[in-house]
């Protein structure tokens, strides 16, 4: 076993160890290792090869939420390639094989940071814009152990204040490569300039790709038809059911809320009674950075704003800090300070920033259901896990044929 595991290792050793000798093929052939020994040498071979597969190849991962419908629906069971990006190296190796954050049952943590690995990260790319990415929830580094990450801590802090939730909520912390898994589209990506005009997208001042699977509320009204979920369901549209959502709303009479990718609005207007449909504007005005100076920003209405990358020096001002503050000072490790209307980084007085890492900016394919970047910013490149690439199981009171082994776009 240490032959085969650790070979430019142990040969050597074998080499330059004066006390073990070769007894011969025949000797050999006499030894036998007993079943016990047989099945730990086995067992111990398969952990650690899958535990080097699911660290450096891919690994398996199932969407728990509606944020990418329709593109992907709750319970799609994912592969997630390592390769596509780079395979990255664990900041915390000493770790519990096969469990991400936690261990099931006894509740506690599932890795030690008595050893910490700085990121690294071989054979890096660079992510593709439209991308459809796993990532760790750059929000998730730190938590209440109340809520996890289904209620994130900066939230908390915004409704409570910092005090309250200190004392009422016991507060933990993550490194990188053990907080939430999220899986969304790469929009834009570093050097890009985004904006949110009236729910539409756009990269560098041009509309940006819309996957035909996404989906966005729509306001829609009949001539004094009554529709129910039956009847969109017969039509050939998907109402989503499996976390509480409410994909279709009646509002009032012949008005709907209903949650509708492009082909299935185009279905819609086909249904007796269609009068009209028009897309709904969130006007959520909780959303990133969360500061008054930058401007009354919306869901739905948002930027613009420039997504920073590897090597670009921007001038810092009153108009811009709230935006990059947060990528400075945690995902790059500096000491910042303001005092005077002065900024301060490392301890000296400073009017720009050049940036270490590139940066991404993630939403999901359902736009109103969708706890993304709108909500705490960009995505530093070392929370990048790996490209989702193949459908390999999806279950809905049952197995959902069609969907099996469906490459993701």
């Amino acid at each position: 076993m240490l032959t085969t595991l650790g070979s430019i290792f142990y040969l050597p050793y074998l080499g330059f160890n004066k006390t073990d000798k070769f007894i011969g093929a025949e000797a050999a052939k006499k030894h036998k290792k007993s079943s016990a020994r047989e099945w730990l040498d086995a067992g111990v071979f398969a952990i650690v090869a899958a535990t080097i597969i699911r660290t450096f190849i891919f690994e398996a991962y199932v969407i728990p939420t509606s944020s990418m419908e329709k593109t992907l629906l709750i319970n799609d069971y994912l592969f997630v390639s390592k390769f596509s990006y780079g395979p990255r190296i664990p900041n915390t190796p000493l770790a519990v094989p096969f469990v991400h954050h936690t261990i099931p049952i006894i509740n506690t943590k599932s890795y030690s940071e008595l050893i910490h690995i700085p990121y690294t990260r071989w054979f890096a790319s660079p992510i593709k814009r439209n991308d459809v990415v796993v990532f760790n929830l750059p929000a998730g580094d730190t938590l209440t152990k109340e809520y996890d990450s289904k209620v994130p801590y900066y939230d908390l802090v915004r409704e409570l204040g910092r005090d309250r939730v200190w004392n009422e909520y016991t507060i933990a912390t993550r490194p990188v490569d053990k907080r939430e898994n999220y899986i969304k589209r790469c929009v834009a990506v570093s050097g890009d300039t985004m904006q949110i005009r009236d729910g539409i997208l756009y990269i560098n001042n041009e509309a940006a790709y819309v996957s035909p699977t996404s989906a966005t509320f729509y306001t829609v009204t009949t001539n004094n038809v009554v529709w129910d979920e039956e009847t969109l369901q017969e039509a050939g549209i998907r109402l989503n059911r499996q976390d509480n959502d409410q994909d279709f709303m009646p509002v009032a009479n012949s008005t709907y809320h209903i949650n509708l990718s492009l082909a299935e609005l185009e279905l819609v207007k086909k249904l007796p009674g269609f009068k009209s449909a028009t897309r709904d504007i969130g006007t959520d005005i909780n959303v990133y950075p969360y500061d008054t100076v930058v401007g009354k920003w919306t869901m739905d209405n948002f930027g613009p704003m420039w997504i920073p990358k590897k090597g670009a020096t921007i001038p810092l001002t009153p108009q811009n800090i709230a935006l990059y503050k947060r990528a400075i000072r945690v995902y790059e490790g500096n000491e910042y300070e303001e005092k005077d209307g002065k900024i301060f980084i490392n301890g000296k007085e400073t009017t720009t920033y050049t940036f270490k890492m590139d940066y991404y900016w993630m939403m999901g394919d359902n736009r109103h259901k969708s706890q993304d970047s709108r909500f705490w910013g960009f995505v530093p490149e070392d929370h990048i896990v790996g490209e989702a690439s193949l459908i390999w199981m999806s279950y809905d009171s049952g197995i959902r044929w069609n969907r099996l082994f469906n490459i993701i776009h």
